[in-house]
């Protein structure tokens, strides 16, 4: 048993710092003594040295050793060449089996380019191998490379090369989908296997279900999971659950996406897949002291995930902290650029900071993954009707109503960009009306209506339309402009009532504060003086709080400049 020998055993045991410094040294001495070692030790050494540097993730030195060994190889390929002798050619092919593997180190070249963000490198060695020398892994990663930067054609081939040589590459499956290949072209592919295994019927079902996600069809979709998750052998199973809750979120019904995500934290409670988008929509409800706690528990599980990262910047953009969920948007995205909910993040706070144009990049980057999740395209025409583009969010509204359907959120969606142009309010009203007739209790389709009622002065019928909603469903927006409504009709003390509500869903609201104060000065003009000086002393406070903001400000940009955020 030689050095080298050694030097693989401690590789394969993981003792990687021990492998970097004995590898470091023999290197050197083979450098000073080129006959100290043969071609394929040296070889080895190199591949092994640089094995060790990437398990310290330094990955562009890793890369560098990889190629060093690449090129060491085809020395030991031109030697084996010249060899005359059989028993020469026999002892070479024994060697060559006990070699690391060349298109191994290219695989690893490959991951220290994406980890580089170095994306058409690495692309360019795994091309480098032949087609049917490829790995799974390797179709897999080219695949992933390919999608990511919009060769979907490439994407589509590679993709179904891995489900060719595994047809339970569930993963691979769901790109194909979202790639728009049809789900019975997936389903065939994965016939035989389903066949040929007992207690694998379910899984064209799967392929069903996933099919109507990325077909944008979020009610079959719920139908056809929630029919999986009720069979006893795939019951609380914690990736269904995760799947029926976005689906749920993609669908607008916050109530049920929210009970399926804690069903599956109760089962997981070291889940991290989907907790972002249950993190988000615990915020939008007013709950930022569940969430605050939620994102501390997330990062002590793993800090190396975007999830605990949008999370924590959830709660931070409301907590009107815009610059701070900023900061953490970005890092999210740096820790994985294909996290749809870190994209919205920093594009949201882009937009709440006047930086539209930004937010604009980032909205399109979401549509881009994402292309059949609606607040993807809420975010965009948001940012179009800040920034005047009417027109623009016309046309986008247009586009998602012809190519997602008729359904309550995307005649919502129409209604809200028609409600900016006095020409369109008939519309505008028309479609919220086919809205709300399909699903009565969809939030934004009650609050744009009510919206265009209070425009018209219809305050008894706004007020009919939001207590009926309010029946089944509590909603901070909803009980706060049921208060504008009642104030408008003279019912003070229901209107209160109302904003006191609001309050307690979300103490952050300062609408609901506002209306409340305002009431109060309204009813008490003896105590108005007193309470106008009281605000002026407030004003003064906040001016200090507003210095203490933009140094916050100030320090997160710092932040943002750190990690290449601008």
């Amino acid at each position: 048993m030689n050095v080298i020998d050694h030097v693989r055993d401690m590789a394969a045991a993981g003792l990687h710092s021990n492998v970097r410094i004995i590898s470091s040294l023999l290197l050197t001495m083979s450098t000073n003594n080129p006959e100290l070692f043969s071609p394929s030790q040296k070889y080895q050494l190199l591949v092994y040295h640089a094995d060790a540097i990437f398990h310290d993730k330094e990955y562009r030195n890793a890369a560098c050793k990889y190629n060093m060994a690449l090129q060491q190889k085809k020395v030991i390929s031109k030697t084996s060449k010249v060899r005359p002798s059989s028993t020469g050619s026999t002892t070479s092919a024994l060697q060559a089996q006990n070699l690391p593997s060349e298109i191994e180190v290219k695989y690893k070249i490959a991951e220290c380019y994406t980890f580089l963000k170095l994306d058409k490198d690495a692309i360019s060695v795994l091309e480098g191998i032949p087609s049917r020398q490829r790995t799974p892994k390797i179709n897999m990663m080219l695949a992933n490379l390919y999608r990511k930067s919009g060769q979907e054609r490439s994407a589509v081939t590679s993709y179904k090369e891995v489900l060719r040589q595994c047809p339970l590459a569930l993963d691979a499956i769901i790109w194909l989908l979202s790639l728009s290949v049809k789900g019975a072209e997936v389903a065939s592919m994965t016939m035989d296997v389903i066949q040929s295994i007992p207690n694998l019927d379910w899984l064209s079902v799967w392929i069903k279900a996933h099919a109507f996600i990325h077909g944008g069809d979020n009610q079959r979709a719920i139908n056809t999971i929630c029919s999986l998750e009720k069979k006893s052998l795939l019951r609380d199973n914690v990736d269904l659950l995760i799947t029926l809750a976005d689906v749920y979120f993609r669908a607008g019904d916050t109530k049920n996406s929210i009970l399926k995500f804690e069903q599956a934290q109760m089962l997981d409670p070291y889940l991290i897949k989907g907790m972002d988008v249950y993190g988000y929509l615990m915020a939008r409800e007013g709950h930022l002291e569940d969430v605050e706690v939620l994102g501390g528990r997330l990062f002590n599980i793993s800090d190396q995930h975007a999830e605990p990262w949008v999370i924590s910047g959830c709660h931070s953009f409301y907590s009107k902290r815009y610059s701070r969920a900023l900061y953490l948007g970005a890092k999210a995205i740096q820790l994985n650029s294909n996290s749809v909910q870190a994209l919205l993040l920093k594009g949201v706070a882009l937009r709440n900071m006047g930086r539209v144009q930004e937010a604009i990049i980032h909205f399109r980057e979401a549509m881009r993954l994402a292309p059949c999740r609606l607040d993807c395209y809420e975010g965009l025409i948001d940012c179009y009707l800040a920034s005047n583009g009417v027109r623009e969010a016309m046309g986008m509204a247009n586009n998602i109503y012809k190519t997602l359907g008729a359904n309550a959120q995307t005649l919502t969606i129409l209604a809200t960009v028609c409600l900016e142009d006095p020409m369109t309010q008939e519309k505008a009203k028309t479609l919220l009306d086919k809205a709300l007739a399909q699903r009565p209790d969809y939030i934004k389709a009650v609050v744009k209506k009510a919206e265009l009622l209070n425009r018209e002065q219809k305050y008894e019928e706004g007020i009919a339309l939001l207590r009926n909603t309010l029946t089944n469903q509590s909603d901070c927006v909803l009980h706060r402009m049921l208060g504008d409504f009642l104030v408008a009709v003279n019912d003070y003390q229901e209107a209160m009532d109302q904003y006191s509500i609001a309050l307690s869903l979300d103490p952050n609201d300062q609408k609901s504060l506002e209306g409340m104060q305002k009431m109060e000065k309204e009813e008490s003009p003896t105590d108005a003086t007193v309470e106008l000086d009281g605000d002026d002393m407030e004003g003064s406070g906040e001016e200090g709080d507003l210095e203490g903001s933009d140094s916050e400000a100030a320090q997160w940009a710092d932040q943002e400049q750190w990690f290449g955020m601008q």
